[in-house]
């Protein structure tokens, strides 16, 4: 995760829950958190959509965990010709699409 998060843009994580994480440290150790914890239950995501904002990268993506289907956005940035993730906001979604073919979400 430390070489995935920028380190030349500010951060911002929200988690869905979470207040939002500001600190790049923060997000760092909440993902730690997240990813360590053996009882999270995996996670799979459809639907990816990339849109191109000026130098800026933003994917969305809906989430599905545990039953639950939450629509996240990640945003990245090139930092020394690297893409760098500098934000990722998930949260419920009361009425999600249906997926579509798995090839098009290779795609992104």
């Amino acid at each position: 995760m430390d070489r995935l998060w920028a380190t030349e843009h500010p951060t911002l994580c929200i988690h869905p829950g979470w207040p939002a994480l500001t600190e790049r440290e923060d997000v760092l150790e909440s993902w730690k958190r997240i990813l360590e914890n053996p009882g999270q239950p995996g996670m799979d995501f459809y639907n990816a959509r990339a849109l191109v904002v000026g130098d800026i990268v933003l994917v969305i993506c809906y989430e599905e965990l545990s039953g639950s289907i939450m629509v996240a956005t990640n945003g990245f940035v090139e930092e020394r010709g690297v893409i760098k993730l500098f934000h990722h906001h998930a949260g419920p979604c009361a009425q999600p699409p249906r997926p579509t073919s798995a090839e098009s979400d290779r795609a992104v």
